[in-house]
Formats: C-alpha cells, structure tokens, sequence
C-alpha cells in the first residue's frame, strides 16, 4: 500500500534538495538544475515561466524593462508546486497580476537574515523593480526554538545544530521571532525606498494558522511527516490559530511603525478557500491550488493591477 506522499504528491520526490555550500549565504540552490518539477537558472533562482513562452529569471532570461519581484524562502521557491507553471510568481504573471513579469528570489530554508542578505548580494543583477513583496516569518518563528547560543547577534539558521529536548516559552519565540522579522524588514525598507520600489510584507501561509482541522488528506500527509521529524513535537505550542494571530498583530505594527503595507495571508487564504479545497503538502508548503490562491490574494489585496 503507498503511503500518503507517495499517493497524493508522488513530484515531491523531486523537491529532497542537496544543496550547494554559498559563502555568506550558507547554503542554496545549484544553478541550471532542470528536475521535472522545477528550473534554476545560472546562479540557482527559480524560473518563473510567462505568457507566450516568455521566462523570467534573477540571473538568465526576462523580458526588457521593468519587473515585480516575490522574495522569500522555500514556499516562494514553490516546493509543493507540480512545476514552474504552479508557482506563485508564474501565477501572478500568467493570471492574476500579469502587468509585469515577476521574478522568484528565494532560498530553501533561509531566516529573515538570509533574505535580506540574498538581495543585497544579486541586486546588481536585478531590472528597475516596481513592486517587491516579502512573504515570510515562518522561518523565524521556527527557528526560535532553538538555544541562545545558536543564535547569535542575526538569528539562528537550519543546520545549527541539533533540535533542544526544551524549547523556550511560546512567547519568548514570538517576540524573538517578531524582533528578527522587523529588524531584517528595515534593511529591505532601505533598499526599496533607494530603489524606488513599493515594499509590501506578507506573513506566510502555516496549515494550522489558515484553518482549525486539516482535510483528511492533509493530515494524512502530515501524519506521516510527523513520523519521521520532530515538528509536531518541538512546534506544538506555535501550531495553534491564536499564536498565528498573535503574531500577525505583533508583525502588523511593526510594519506600521516602518511604513510597511501588512498582509496575514493566513486570514486571507482561509477566507478565500472553500471548505473542500486541498491547500496543503506538507504545515508550510502549498498544493498548487494553494500556490493560486495565494497568488490571486496578493494581487486582490495589494492592488497589483
């Protein structure tokens, strides 16, 4: 009998990435990687494919002019996507917000730090930018299960070390993780005002902060996810709908007090989907239903005409 993965999302086979040691980074995507799921370009960007057999991309090919950009980590990359077509930057410019093309700029598994960082380091290569739209925070969030002295003065990052037998207070974690997210977010502030760029921050969609009960499939999936990493274990206490909005409001006036337009797109993506529709691979990554919906949410409510 095949498990769940195997039945439901047999192309997330593809998505068990090696990734390539990157000075100051840590870790990334390999360039010109062509599974059958997914295409990067030569420095290991996403491709976002467009209309009429156009690409996008950080580093190869695009469209001449102006662009939008969605940055982020591993839920921007699209894993759970069945291909490139089912990313949330292929969406946005195939359907929902199709003015510009939109390029991907997202690194498996990176903190607030990481972003940031990955933008600075490949913003000579980037066209003039109209738009860039951060979604993230779950990372962090995540991360802040971990000791003091992983964390250094930016934050801890995966492949610190060992997951703790004690993790801190839920509270703590939600105001560690708040604090990393805005202090990050006033260095793309920065850079997008110089760039005279509209910067929007869009807190990710996590299963259990869209809706209360998972479909049956989902928990299927993350049933058998469970048995083999410790995240029901060590993210329990932050696995529930009021620490989800607890730190949205956390992270809502930050922004305000940055100048920042806010979106929770968990609030978003639930009162967008119906009761019946597959939304979920895996807690933090999207089926491509969920990829579509999201995309079609940040073109309704950022005004992505």
């Amino acid at each position: 009998m095949a498990s769940p993965r195997a039945e439901f999302a047999p192309h997330m086979e593809h998505y068990t990435f090696v990734l390539e040691d990157q000075p100051y980074l840590g870790y990334f995507q390999y360039g010109n990687e062509k599974t059958p799921v997914h295409t990067t370009d030569r420095h290991g960007f996403r491709v976002t494919p467009g209309p009429g057999g156009l690409r996008a991309t950080v580093g190869d090919d695009r469209p001449e002019g102006p662009a939008r950009m969605l940055a982020g980590s591993s839920a921007v990359f699209g894993v759970g996507a069945t291909g490139d077509e089912a990313t949330i930057t292929a969406r946005l410019w195939n359907a929902h917000a199709p003015r510009l093309p939109w390029l991907n700029l997202s690194g498996q598994s990176h903190n607030s730090a990481q972003e940031l960082l990955l933008f600075t380091l490949f913003q000579h290569e980037l066209p003039p930018l109209e738009d860039i739209v951060l979604l993230s925070g779950v990372n962090n969030l995540v991360l802040s299960r971990l000791p003091e002295e992983k964390q250094g003065r930016h934050g801890a990052f995966f492949e610190c070390g060992p997951a703790p037998e004690v993790v801190p207070p839920t509270e703590q974690r939600v105001a560690h993780a708040t604090e990393l997210t805005l202090r990050h977010l006033s260095g793309w502030k920065a850079l997008a005002d110089g760039l005279g760029a509209r910067l929007t921050f869009v807190l990710q969609p996590l299963a259990p902060w869209v809706r209360e009960k998972p479909l049956p499939r989902e928990q299927a999936l993350f049933d058998e996810l469970d048995e083999v990493s410790n995240f029901r274990r060590f993210h329990n206490d932050i696995s529930t709908m009021a620490v989800g909005r607890a730190y949205a409001e956390l992270l809502a006036a930050g922004c305000a007090r940055l100048g920042v337009p806010f979106l929770d797109m968990n609030v978003a993506l639930g009162a967008a989907a119906a009761p019946e529709d597959w939304l979920f691979i895996d807690r933090v990554h999207s089926t491509d239903l969920g990829y579509d919906l999201v995309a079609r949410q940040l073109a309704d409510h950022l005004d992505l005409a």
